[in-house]
């Protein structure tokens, strides 16, 4: 809680220093463009919007909480698989290399990277770094399996359930690319897929994290190569969890190794 109340606080600075250097015609962060919103409402005689200093703060809270550390923990992740995995790295840039070449990739090349895709899609299973979903509540009295849940109750889904299903999938405790390729090679979507959740509450910054991870990861794996330290081998990188909200890898150095 106390980590909590520090990064609202930080947060609140933040805010407060956007306010004073607001300029509505020149917009520079979310912060500014949300200010700029509220200041119009309130012009226009709107009080009661939901543009207000609370719902502010709160949804910059959950930009940084949601969005920046479940996306630099993926990050994490995939660093350290790719020098756990280097048959795995070589194929991931020698298909960037040749699909894209030099230049930076771009969101629409994801479909034409079908091997580069399975591997960013089985980090996000296998790192599976939020194994519970964020709690719901029923809508209505409902039997499931065999059990009846009443309207009401909190539900906690069990995501690392569907991703480590062994009904669902060749080698669900092993890092295995191929869960996303079909017989020739192309990227096949999996229903057991949930990294993101499920339904109509499944996590509302998908589309963006999905982008956010393909570019970074593309463009770290254009530029270096990630090995083990020397005196340290793949089979001594360890890929036991750190427990907490999310489950992060624990601490490694690696070498990242210039392409150039």
């Amino acid at each position: 809680m106390k980590n909590v109340e520090d990064g609202e606080e930080s947060l609140r600075k933040m805010i407060a220093e956007r306010k004073e250097k607001l300029n509505p015609e020149m917009c520079s962060c979310f912060i500014d463009a949300f200010l700029s919103r509220k200041q119009n409402l309130e012009e226009s005689g709107i009080k009661d919007s939901f543009y207000h200093d609370d719902n502010l703060l709160y949804s910059v809270s959950n930009l940084f909480g949601a969005g920046t550390d479940t996306m630099a923990t993926t990050i994490h992740w995939s660093l350290l698989l790719m020098a756990k995995y280097p048959h795995v790295q070589d194929k991931v840039q020698e298909e960037l290399s040749r699909v894209i070449g030099g230049r930076q990739a771009r969101g629409e090349d994801r479909k034409n990277l079908p091997y580069t895709d399975a591997v960013i899609h089985e980090i996000q299973r296998k790192a599976n770094i939020l194994p519970m979903a964020l709690p719901h509540k029923t809508s209505r009295d409902v039997t499931f399996q065999g059990y009846f849940i009443k309207e009401g109750t909190t539900v906690f889904p069990l995501l690392t359930s569907v991703l480590n299903d062994e009904s669902e999938w060749a080698s669900p405790h092993t890092f295995n690319p191929s869960h996303f390729l079909d017989a020739e090679g192309k990227f096949t979507k999996r229903d057991a897929f949930m990294a993101f959740s499920a339904g109509r509450r499944m996590c509302l910054g998908e589309s963006l994290a999905r982008m956010g991870l393909f570019l970074i990861f593309t463009s770290l794996l254009q530029h270096f190569r990630f090995t083990p330290p020397p005196g340290v081998t793949e089979d001594d990188l360890d890929l036991m969890p750190t427990v907490g909200f999310t489950l992060s890898p624990p601490p490694h150095e690696l070498c990242a190794v210039s392409r150039q």
